[in-house]
């Protein structure tokens, strides 16, 4: 029984390996609870600025992402960066509010990028630094995080794309907690 059972082993792992994939994520339409939120707010039209990694984390943390067993999930752009700054630039068109000529900038580094499919309960986080500056005054800087846990499955077929949903949905999640800041929204008062 044991000799049957071993020659099933190289069967397991390619049906493991196969279906690896590499999936590009990319911003989608607004947070119609977001933009809500952002028309109700007393908050002036603002420019987005540079977003980048933070100075002291790794390179591959704003273009890589592990956890995934063996599969990838990648910035359709050139960084996980520029997709949480793509996200901010599509919830404030959508509210009205991105003025790329407004005395108000928004700038950003990723100081946290992580998720992790692992058997039983799968594991997300997002974080970032805000900066808010007002003619070159700045009027608010604040790191901001979103973590996620779900029940994650044995099988990877399952577990896997639970969890790039779960990673991806974070970059709404985390524009709405910068909305939602009571101190953000002092930052860019009219």
């Amino acid at each position: 029984m044991k000799r049957f059972a071993l020659r099933f082993i190289p069967l397991i792992i390619a049906l493991a390996s196969a279906g690896c994939a590499s999936v590009a994520v990319d911003t989608t339409a607004a947070s119609p609870a977001t933009v809500e939120k952002l028309r109700t707010t007393n908050v002036a039209p603002a420019q987005v600025g540079s977003f980048q990694l933070a100075p002291d984390k790794p390179a591959a943390m704003d273009t890589k992402l592990g956890g995934l067993r063996g599969h990838r999930l990648r910035p359709a752009k050139k960084s996980w960066s520029q997709l949480l700054k793509d996200t901010l630039v599509v919830e404030l068109t959508a509210a009205g509010l991105y003025d790329p000529s407004s005395r108000f900038v928004i700038e950003g580094q990723l100081t946290d990028s992580k998720v992790d499919a692992a058997i039983g309960t799968g594991t997300a986080r997002l974080a970032a630094r805000f900066i808010v500056t007002s003619d070159g005054r700045v009027e608010y800087d604040k790191e901001l995080a979103i973590d996620a846990n779900w029940r994650s499955s044995f099988i990877g077929g399952v577990a896997v794309p639970k969890a790039m949903y779960q990673y991806s949905a974070l970059y709404k999640q985390l524009i709405a907690k910068l909305i939602d800041d009571p101190d953000f929204q002092r930052a860019l008062a009219k």
